[in-house]
């Protein structure tokens, strides 16, 4: 749809806030997650991950993505999802996130939805199972309520230093 080297380059462009933005839509456990199309690098289907030792238990292990190794997280766990059950529906976005590549495991991919920015409406701030600073808001498509996430904040957590300083070493 949009994802034209043009589109691509709009990333870059920080100050910018296009009137329509695509956003890659996911489920964990039953609920429905959107994140910005622009930080999807490719969608993978679910393999075994190299464990490291001393890891959080988000965090699954590395891949070797051609060359690359990458971090891989379950963004289940992470957020304290009621259980993690591997399917033949479990995929891994392939995700770049302040210029590191990191793997995020999901339930299920659903699609990409063009929304406006005026469609996201700020989320309710309550203690919960995600923790809601990741929260960039809800928003509505048709009969489905999508929790917007800052995928980049979530995966820059302090907590997610332990995997940048794995990757690099």
């Amino acid at each position: 749809m949009l994802s034209t080297p043009a589109s691509a380059s709009s990333r870059n462009t920080a100050g910018a806030t296009p009137n329509t933005a695509e956003y890659l839509t996911f489920r964990l456990g039953q609920e429905e997650y959107g994140i910005d199309i622009l930080r999807v690098q490719e969608i993978r289907s679910y393999e075994q991950p190299t464990r490291m030792a001393h890891a959080p238990d988000f965090i699954k292990g590395v891949i070797d993505l051609r060359g690359v190794i990458v971090p891989i997280v379950d963004l289940r766990l992470k957020l304290r999802c009621a259980q993690a059950e591997y399917t033949d529906f479990t995929v891994v976005i392939i995700l770049n996130v302040g210029g590191t590549v990191m793997g995020a495991v999901v339930d299920a991919v659903a699609d990409v939805v063009p929304l406006q920015a005026e469609a996201i409406r700020p989320a309710p701030q309550f203690q919960g199972e995600v923790d809601s600073a990741f929260v960039t808001g809800i928003a509505t498509v048709g009969e489905r309520m999508l929790i917007m996430m800052d995928i980049e904040s979530l995966l820059s957590s302090s907590e997610m230093g332990l995997v940048r300083s794995a990757a690099v070493a």
